[in-house]
């Protein structure tokens, strides 16, 4: 009987933290980004569609590297990863009140943007 009143106790102290304090906020957006790219992996994995060459994708990166440090390469590589990353990247960093992607120049991020429009 102990044993259930103490994992009652952690359950609700679990609860308490989760929807009444910023403590659990932080590692549950972690968990959840972590999630989605799982999910993105094992769909590209196991997705038995046809997949069409995209060319200009890959004429984009050949086009920018000689201007982008090694960081913005990677970070380039992370947004190039799927179709859904892109997409992303478009919605977010490439409209009109559009915020600042902080790991690329504000003139790689322009060209970007212009490139994938």
């Amino acid at each position: 009987m102990r044993g259930w009143i103490i994992l009652g106790a952690g359950v609700g102290l679990l609860y308490y933290l989760a929807t009444e304090t910023d403590k659990l906020d932080e590692p549950m957006a972690q968990t959840d980004a972590l999630m989605t790219k799982i999910e993105r992996k094992l769909d590209s994995m196991t997705g038995t569609k046809l997949i069409k060459a995209d060319n200009h994708i890959s004429q984009l990166k050949t086009e920018i590297a000689k201007r982008m440090t090694k960081a913005e390469l990677a970070a380039l590589d992370g947004i190039l990863e799927s179709k859904h990353t892109v997409l992303e990247f478009k919605d977010e960093y490439c409209g009109d009140n559009s915020t600042r992607f902080t790991l690329l120049s504000k003139d790689n991020q322009i060209f970007i943007c212009d490139k994938l429009r």
